[in-house]
């Protein structure tokens, strides 16, 4: 997996302990790019930390099923994604505006203590992630993949850079979709846990045909 200037081939590339970024209904996917807005001061000493060792912040939600007992350190789920900082602007107004390009799955396995205010842990990633070689790409329903993606356009109004959805690469259309969509932070966490990019792909397919069939019942009447 390539980020940046920097390829991670193994598990034995990545750290074994990480920042971690809490953000709910934030999906981030290995090839993926996530824009984050930094601006609180526990999370600008994290950049500069990230920056200053191997540039790697992990992304994950809080939990989403059960109630917050804690805002500033609430619980968390079990899973996220490592993302390498890629890109960064100052704003001059004490902002910084970060690229993250997504490197790999992990599990939490242990959260180590806080450093200048943010949240540390032990991770394991999933050495699948790190497997570049595209040949897990020819499972995935492509054709199905993009009718849903039509469909959902149509409902919505929307349209698409059709060439350049062509072009892109069957892993980098999968996350992509999965990490623009629209939906909350249970569905998000369904899609980064799929264990494969075909069910994946099948999950944000079945995700978009409930939503579109709920709209579509709202629309007449006849689904509440």
């Amino acid at each position: 997996m390539k980020a940046g200037n920097a390829t991670y081939n193994s598990l034995a590339d990545l750290p074994s302990t990480v920042p971690l970024f809490p953000l709910e209904g934030a999906l981030l996917l290995p090839s993926g790019n996530m824009p984050l807005n930094i601006f609180e001061p526990r999370y600008l000493a994290m950049f500069e930390d990230a920056m200053a060792g191997d540039r790697m912040i992990g992304i994950l939600q809080p939990r989403f099923d059960q109630a917050v007992e804690n805002d500033d350190s609430p619980e968390l789920c079990d899973v996220g994604c490592l993302g390498r900082i890629t890109a960064f602007q100052e704003t001059g107004d004490g902002r910084i505006v970060i690229n993250l390009a997504g490197v790999c799955r992990f599990r939490l396995r242990s959260e180590q203590a806080m450093e200048n205010g943010y949240r540390r842990a032990e991770i394991a990633g999933f050495a699948d992630d790190l497997d570049d070689s595209g040949l897990h790409e020819s499972a995935v329903d492509r054709d199905a993949l993009l009718q849903t993606f039509r469909l959902f356009l149509e409902a919505n109004d929307m349209e698409a850079d059709w060439d350049g959805v062509r072009e892109a690469s069957t892993e980098s259309l999968v996350n992509t979709l999965s990490m623009l969509s629209p939906y909350g932070p249970a569905e998000k966490q369904a899609l980064l846990e799929a264990p494969d990019l075909k069910t994946r792909a099948e999950t944000l397919i079945a995700i978009t045909e409930i939503m579109l069939a709920r709209e579509a019942g709202d629309s007449s009447g006849t689904l509440q």
